[in-house]
């Protein structure tokens, strides 16, 4: 068991259903999987800022026409937003320069999450990135096993741009379960050579339905090994669907989380998370 501490660190007006978040310096980076905007919030005078990422962008689209922005991660200082894949209309890919505000590319990856879907022996339903990350050599996509088949899979592709010709790996993991219902990916990032993970059990079968939550986990994976290290339990109640990484001293390190409260309601609370580490 690993001792945390989780508390409310600030709300957030005028952001809804957060699904991915980044800390830069004071300025902190919110997606919302019913939004077509990416979100920046200044920490120190609490001014929200909007930046679109589709064209006649709006802040709560409704479910079956949504881009569905599931993970956001980053590299240097460009910030990537995927797609889930889950439905035809959830298959893009989009790469924001933090530094000038402006998208640099906009990519369909529905070709690549196809390939990813037969590699993995996926079927297209139970298909649902929910978590990403960039290191400038590997791209590891997380997808949320809350299909019928629970498959929680990391999804290694070595190549610097999507684009190019690529090496894939995959590996299925069986996360830990909250009354009998398995919890699945939600995000996950990179921290030194550790990959913090968090995983929600929802109570459904299906990628596009929502189902009651029963709580959320936190774990980690080392990336030599992909195996995991430790899970911990750190909530009964939320969704968490968005992780970044805070500050580390000593043995503690801190992340901000975001969750997904399923309604249209324009508000959110961001948490920091403690963890105690050996």
């Amino acid at each position: 068991m690993e001792k945390f501490t989780l508390e409310i660190l600030f709300h957030i007006i005028g952001i809804g259903s957060a699904s991915g978040l980044f800390l830069n310096n004071n300025s902190l980076y919110v997606i919302g999987d019913n939004s077509g905007f990416l979100y920046e919030y200044n920490i120190e005078n609490k001014q929200l800022n909007q930046h679109p990422l589709i064209d006649n962008p709006t802040q709560n689209i409704p479910k079956n026409l949504k881009p569905d922005f599931e993970s956001l991660t980053h590299h240097n200082d460009t910030l990537y937003v995927f797609g889930s894949g889950s439905t035809e209309n959830r298959n893009k890919m989009i790469a924001f320069d933090i530094k000038s505000k402006t998208i640099l590319q906009k990519n369909n990856l529905v070709d690549l999450y196809a390939v990813m879907q037969n590699f993995g022996e996926i079927k297209p339903e139970d298909f649902n990135l929910e978590g990403a990350i960039f290191d400038g050599e590997n791209w590891y996509l997380f997808n949320r096993g809350n299909g019928v088949s629970n498959k929680n899979t990391i999804f290694t592709i070595h190549a610097k741009n999507l684009g190019e010709e690529f090496a894939l790996i995959s590996v299925n993991y069986k996360l830990p379960k909250i009354k009998g219902v398995r919890s699945s990916f939600t995000d996950a990032i990179l921290v030194d050579d550790k990959i913090y993970f968090l995983s929600t059990a929802e109570d459904t079968k299906s990628t596009y339905d929502d189902g009651t939550i029963l709580g959320s986990f936190i774990g980690r994976i080392d990336v030599k090994t992909m195996k995991i290290d430790f899970t911990q339990k750190i909530t009964a109640t939320n969704k968490f669907e968005g992780l970044t990484f805070y500050k580390k001293e000593n043995n503690k390190i801190e992340f901000l989380l975001c969750e997904d409260n399923d309604t249209e309601l324009l508000e959110t609370k961001i948490y920091k998370l403690t963890l105690q580490i050996k």
